[in-house]
This record gives structure tokens, C-alpha cells and sequence, in this order.
């Protein structure tokens, strides 16, 4: 049986962007043309079945591309299914994809915000004091971050929970408004936050990770650093990501524990700022 990934689902997107554009088709229409069954298209662009080689050249040609487009769609193809898949950081296509189908959403961070929920300028002095990116990317960066957070305000948002060690909240990053917003944005209600505090240390021994579920697909496994991003649906990585979801909820501050440790942060920057304690009551 033929299980879809997070980048079979992926490139079948990109097929039938690819349909939709060079041939102005439906998919119903297109199968048609090909002489296959409808259901076929379907699968083959939502990831659910694996295209052979002569599947590929027959559906590309008829989308009017040429050998060489081919050769590297075959490349990247032969990978679609595989249940452990590496991409550079700067491939940000499928991971959006994958957050965007998601019906659950649980990550954790030890050292800095979970992307979905950065700020922009906190975004901006990350990449910057991080130093490994130029100008241009860095400003294109933040572009597709702020295009992901969109998932955050659909009606039909996923569900999200956000692990986030207390380390990240002392990490300061830009000035004391910078944080300060940052640390608001935590408190919005599009997701649960819960925070995991600074004394359990061993918990800043794991390494930040995320679970993406669907409603009719595989969950999937993902981590990332700065020379690559790991996607995993194999059932003993999906087994071993939730050991640590289910360590990190034993020892996290429940969600409204983790909003009152917030606003300790917030209370101390303008505490700093003002030279006199502000309440926030």
C-alpha cells in the first residue's frame, strides 16, 4: 500500500499547478487525453499514488514540457515517497504545504519563538544576529514567514500547541519593544502555549521538533537545523516525537500558568524600562 508524504503531496501540487497552467484542463479532462482513469489524476496529484516513469512523460508532455524538465521533475519524484526526506532550508514549499493541511499543529522550541508566532522585528534581529544570511535573504525570509502565520488567522485554523523552554524568553533579541510586542504575540488565543521552566533543564536537552496531524493522511515528523530541514513519517519516528510531546506535557506550566509567566516578562521589560515596577492588572 502506497502511504502519501508530506513531499508526495508536495510535488502532486506541483503537477497539477503545472496541468492548470500548460493546459488549461481539468483533471477529469486531462485523463481524457491521457487515456487514463480519472481517479488516477486525482491520486497521482494529491500525492496518494506514485506515477511511473512513463506516467510522468506522458502527463508532462501533454503539459508541454520538454526532456529536460523531465529529467529533474524524475529526480525529485523518485524521492516523493520516501518516509525520511532532507531539504535545504531555503526549500520552504513543502514545509508551508504541510502546515497548511495540518488539523494539528504541536512544536517546541528551546532557544527561540516558533516561527508561526514571530513578530516581524523580532524575525528580522533573529536572522540578523544569526549572521548567516545576506540582505536579500533575510528580507525575503521574513516575506514567507509572515505568509505562513496566515494559517493562524483561517477560520479553520489548525489546532496548535506551542512547547516553548523558558530559555527562549530570556534570550534577548533586539530592544526592549521588540521583545515586548514578541512576548505579547505569545498571549494571542489562536493557539495554546505552554511553557516549559527554566529549572528543567533536561527538557533544553531536547532538540526543538514539531508533529504536523491530518484528517485522512499520515502524521509527520519534523526537525530542522541550519544545513537541513527532516521530514519523517516512519511509524518509529512518529512513536519517538510523541514520547517527547508526552515527556514535555509533564513537566510544561499549564496554559494559564504559562500566560501569567508572560506577563512576568512583560512586567520586568517595563519595569527596566520605566525605573519603576508598571501594573499590568
Amino acid at each position: 500500500m502506497t502511504i502519501s508524504t508530506a513531499y508526495s503531496r508536495d510535488l502532486g501540487d506541483e503537477l497539477r499547478h503545472l496541468r492548470e497552467s500548460g493546459t488549461g484542463l481539468t483533471g477529469r479532462a486531462l485523463a481524457v487525453q491521457l487515456g487514463w482513469d480519472p481517479s488516477k489524476v486525482s491520486n497521482i496529484e494529491h500525492g496518494r499514488a506514485r506515477a511511473s516513469e512513463i506516467d510522468l512523460v506522458q502527463y508532462l508532455t501533454l503539459c508541454g514540457k520538454d526532456v529536460d524538465f523531465f529529467e529533474e521533475f524524475r529526480r525529485r519524484y523518485r524521492h516523493a515517497f520516501d518516509l525520511y526526506f532532507v531539504q535545504v532550508p531555503d526549500e520552504l514549499r513543502t514545509l508551508s504545504m504541510t502546515e497548511s493541511a495540518a488539523t494539528k499543529i504541536t512544536t517546541y522550541d528551546v532557544l527561540m519563538m516558533p516561527g508561526l508566532l514571530q513578530t516581524v522585528p523580532y524575525a528580522h534581529e533573529l536572522f540578523v544576529e544569526r549572521g548567516v544570511e545576506t540582505p536579500e535573504n533575510i528580507k525575503r525570509g521574513i516575506e514567507l514567514r509572515v505568509e505562513r502565520q496566515t494559517i493562524m488567522r483561517r477560520p479553520n485554523r489548525p489546532e496548535c500547541v506551542f512547547y516553548l523552554h523558558e530559555l527562549a524568553l530570556q534570550v534577548r533579541l533586539g530592544t526592549a519593544q521588540v521583545m515586548e510586542d514578541q512576548y505579547l504575540r505569545l498571549l494571542h488565543r489562536t493557539h495554546v502555549l505552554r511553557i516549559v521552566p527554566a529549572n528543567v533543564m533536561t527538557a533544553a536537552l531536547l532538540s526543538k521538533c514539531s508533529l504536523y496531524e491530518f484528517e485522512k493522511a499520515s502524521p509527520v515528523s519534523y526537525g530542522s537545523t541550519e544545513a537541513a530541514m527532516v521530514f519523517a513519517q516512519d511509524p518509529a519516528a512518529i512513536k519517538r516525537t510523541r514520547k517527547v510531546f508526552q515527556r514535555l506535557d509533564a513537566v510544561a506550566l499549564d496554559p494559564e500558568q504559562s500566560r501569567r509567566k508572560l506577563m512576568e516578562y512583560v512586567s520586568r521589560l517595563r519595569e527596566d524600562s520605566n525605573g519603576s515596577r508598571t501594573d499590568l492588572a
